[in-house]
């Protein structure tokens, strides 16, 4: 069963965030009171190159069974150590297609919307992670593991421990491509 075994957020541009027992999505906007809440881009490089695009990384997820891969590699990563709003457990983040909908007890939700593409800030917090969290399937393609970027469509409160449930968008699948 998926579900959320961390939340965290920061009001202030940092690499980590502080966890916390819960969050409030905003509808439109992201996690209230994070740095990369609002209806358009927050993120500084994007905001650099075009301030007035839509925010399509309010939420950023990522699943903790990453942090057990990079735990058994030799890194020491814990909830919110990388940035991730909510960390998910028993839940194929990097495999689900563009617009699925993830649903909260709370009735909060929220769409997936694409890959995040891990920045070079990755590489100070931890020597070596950079390259761990990219790796090439079978075909040569790189397959990028830091999570997943997320639009809220429904407020409410998000919090550690809570189920998620599942919606599908109508096929055919569009599959996820970095925000």
């Amino acid at each position: 069963m998926a579900k959320v075994v961390s939340v965290s957020k920061s009001h202030k541009h940092v690499f980590s965030k502080e966890t916390v027992k819960s969050i409030m999505l905003i509808q439109g906007e992201g996690v209230e009171g994070d740095a990369h809440q609002g209806k358009t881009v927050q993120h500084r490089s994007r905001v650099r190159a075009n301030p007035t695009q839509p925010n399509l990384r309010q939420v950023h997820l990522i699943h903790h069974e990453l942090f057990d891969e990079l735990y058994a590699d030799g890194f020491t990563v814990e909830p919110g150590s990388l940035g991730e709003n909510i960390t998910t457990q028993g839940l194929e983040l990097l495999s689900l297609p563009k617009g699925t909908i993830l649903t909260f007890p709370s009735g909060a939700q929220i769409a997936i919307t694409g890959l995040r593409n891990p920045c070079s800030q990755i590489e100070h917090f931890q020597n070596g992670l950079f390259d761990a969290v990219l790796s090439r399937d079978n075909s040569g393609r790189l397959v990028r593991k830091a999570g997943v970027m997320a639009i809220v469509l429904t407020a409410g409160q998000v919090n550690s421990e809570d189920d998620i449930a599942v919606t599908f968008p109508e096929q055919p699948f569009e599959p996820l491509r970095v925000v």
